[in-house]
C-alpha cells in the first residue's frame, strides 16, 4: 500500500458522526442538517431535460479534453463573468472536469515535484481535499490561518521567505469555505507577483464565486486579476469552477479548469492516463447551464432571503453576520465548537459542523476552534426553524 495513505486524516463528516454517536435527540423534533454544503435548491429543468435528451451519447467514448461546444460555452462564460478582454482560448486554456473536488486533488498530483523540501500552502480552515492532495503528492501542507483580525483571509504577509521558496503550489479559496471571505483584486495580483518571484503555481478554488449577496459586486477571480495586469497567458494561474453550487447540480459532477495553457497541457496528459472523461450527456447539460444566468440570479435571491431571515434570528445571541459570498455562516460560539455541536444535536436535533474539524492546529493556534459552520442549503422554512432552535439552545445555556 502507498505509505502516504496513512497520513490522511479522517474526513470532517466522519468525525462528526463519531461526535454524535450515542446521542439520542428529541424524537418530537425533525432533524435539520446545516452541516453539509450540498445545495438543495431544485436543479434547473434546462439541465435535467438536456441530460435526459442526450443519454443516447452513452454509446460513445468521450474525449478527456471535452467537446468544442462545451469548451466554447465555458470560455464565453468566463470572458463575460471576469472581464477577460484578452479572451480565453477554449482549445488550450479550458479543460472540463468531473467536479472541482476531483480536479483539485488530481491537480497537485500532476504539478508537484515530490521531495522533502516540497510544500503546498493553503488556507486554514480549508477544504480537506487540499491537504490530502498535498500529502499524496509527496509535499508538506503549510497552513495559513484565517481569523477575524485579517477579515478571515490568509495573512500572506506572514509567510516567510523560506516558506515561499519551498512553495510549489498555493491553494486559495475565494469566496472562502467556510468563512465566505473574498480576496480582492489587489490581493490576487500581489499573489501573482509572488508566484513570479518564487516560481509556484496558484490554484484558485472559485466554486462559490456565483453565490454573493451584492448583485453589483461579484467576487473577482484570479484570471480577472491576471487580465487586468495584461497577462492574457495567465501564466502560473489556474482556476477551478463548478456547476454544483452555481446551478444546484452537485450530482452532475461537472466543472472546469482554466488558465495557463502550458500547465493545462500537462494536466491534460495526466488526466488522459487518469481516465476521467466527462460523458457526452453531462457535457450537453453543462453547456446549457453555462449559457444561462437566469437560474443563477434566482439562486442568489433565494440565499439572500435565507441569510436575512437567519441572521435576524441569531444576531441577538451570536456574533453573526452575512458573508460577502458563499452560503455559509461562521459564528463564534460559547463553550467550544465540538461541545456546542454535540449538545445542540442532543437538545434541538440540529446538526452543525464544528470549525475545528475543518482546520488544523498550528503554532498560532487552531482558527476553527470555537466556531461552527452553518450551511444554509435547506429550504428557507427549515433554515428559519433551525435558527430558532439554535437561538433557544444558546439562550438556555
Amino acid at each position: 500500500m502507498n505509505p502516504l495513505l496513512s497520513r490522511l486524516q479522517p474526513y470532517p463528516f466522519e468525525r462528526l458522526n463519531q461526535l454524535k454517536a450515542g446521542v439520542t435527540p428529541p424524537a418530537d423534533l425533525t432533524h435539520i442538517a446545516l452541516s453539509i454544503g450540498e445545495p438543495r435548491h431544485p436543479t434547473p429543468a434546462l439541465i435535467t431535460e438536456t441530460l435526459i435528451e442526450h443519454l443516447h451519447g452513452l454509446a460513445v467514448y468521450p474525449t478527456t479534453r471535452g467537446g468544442d461546444a462545451l469548451r466554447g460555452a465555458i470560455g464565453r462564460w468566463a470572458e463575460r463573468r471576469f472581464a477577460l478582454a484578452g479572451g480565453l482560448d477554449p482549445q488550450t486554456q479550458v479543460l472540463p472536469v468531473n467536479g472541482t473536488r476531483e480536479a483539485l486533488f488530481a491537480f497537485a498530483q500532476a504539478v508537484v515535484e515530490p521531495g522533502p523540501d516540497a510544500a503546498v500552502l493553503m488556507p486554514n480552515p480549508f477544504y480537506q481535499i487540499y491537504e490530502g492532495a498535498a500529502l499524496l503528492a509527496g509535499a508538506e501542507p503549510l497552513f495559513l490561518n484565517t481569523k477575524a483580525a485579517t477579515g478571515y483571509r490568509p495573512d500572506f504577509d506572514a509567510v516567510t521567505p523560506e516558506q515561499w521558496r519551498r512553495c510549489q503550489l498555493l491553494y486559495i479559496c475565494s469566496p472562502g469555505n467556510p468563512t465566505g471571505a473574498v480576496l480582492e483584486l489587489e490581493t490576487l495580483q500581489k499573489l501573482i507577483g509572488l508566484a513570479d518571484e518564487h516560481d509556484f503555481i496558484i490554484a484558485a478554488d472559485e466554486c462559490y464565486s456565483e453565490i454573493y449577496l451584492d448583485e453589483d459586486r461579484p467576487p473577482p477571480g484570479l484570471l480577472q486579476a491576471a487580465a487586468a495586469l495584461g497577462r492574457h497567458d495567465y501564466r502560473r494561474c489556474v482556476v477551478f469552477h463548478s456547476l454544483s453550487k452555481r446551478s444546484n447540480a452537485p450530482g452532475l459532477r461537472s466543472g472546469f479548469v482554466a488558465g495557463d495553457a502550458d500547465i493545462l497541457k500537462a494536466f491534460l496528459l495526466y488526466r488522459t492516463y487518469h481516465g476521467c472523461a466527462m460523458s457526452l450527456a453531462v457535457q450537453a447539460a453543462s453547456e446549457q447551464a453555462w449559457q444561462d444566468e437566469a437560474h443563477v440570479r434566482a439562486n442568489r435571491d433565494a440565499y439572500r432571503e435565507k441569510f436575512a431571515a437567519v441572521v435576524e434570528i441569531l444576531r441577538p445571541v451570536l456574533p453573526v453576520q452575512a458573508p460577502d459570498a458563499s452560503f455559509y455562516l461562521w459564528p463564534e460560539v460559547p463553550g467550544g465548537d465540538t461541545e456546542f455541536a454535540r449538545e445542540l444535536f442532543a437538545q434541538e436535533h440540529v446538526t452543525v459542523l464544528p470549525g475545528s474539524f475543518l482546520s488544523r492546529d498550528t503554532t498560532a493556534g487552531n482558527p476553527g476552534h470555537n466556531h461552527v459552520r452553518l450551511a444554509l442549503v435547506a429550504p428557507i422554512e427549515d433554515c428559519i426553524e433551525a435558527a430558532k432552535r439554535i437561538r433557544r439552545f444558546v439562550e438556555s445555556r
